[in-house]
């Protein structure tokens, strides 16, 4: 089970990939089973050394009374700190442009859930264009091939 960020792939060129855990409450364990789950909007932040997943959307339980989790909040990840470190060196450099992004939300076959998060640099209109024009090519040929 898994949930991914299609749009990351469009919106950004990926450098440098992390597997980090995620702190989490019982009722969001319980809605991402589920998988009541968006990733599509949320982003990482550091804050004190620490990395925080912001935005991203976990559904409240529907069975949870009043130890119920509020929807977007922030959400602490867990690296080692050489990891964090290295992450928080190379987003310091404003020059550079580069961000944290989430592009994929899954358990582990230990049962625990963790966040395949990415360091990314956004992409321009123009490269935006040419992975469209990229893709309906690739499309194109696979669809010519399997006519004949």
């Amino acid at each position: 089970m898994s949930i991914l960020n299609r749009k990351a792939r469009y919106q950004y060129h990926f450098l440098e990939y992390y597997t980090a855990g995620i702190q989490l409450l019982g009722t969001e364990v319980k809605s991402i089973r589920q998988k009541k789950v968006n990733i599509m909007d949320s982003f990482c932040q550091m804050k004190h050394g620490e990395l925080y997943s912001m935005n991203m959307y976990i559904a409240e339980y529907k069975f949870g009374t009043n130890c119920n989790h509020s929807s977007r909040r922030e959400r602490k990840l867990l690296l080692n700190k050489k990891e964090l470190t290295k992450l928080d060196k190379k987003l310091k450099n404003k020059g550079e442009g580069l961000t944290i992004v989430p592009i994929e939300l899954f358990i582990n076959n230990k049962g625990y859930i963790k966040v395949k998060i990415v360091l990314a640099k956004g992409k321009k209109i123009y490269d935006k264009r040419e992975s469209l024009r990229e893709r309906d090519s690739l499309r194109d040929i696979k669809q010519s091939f399997f006519k004949n």
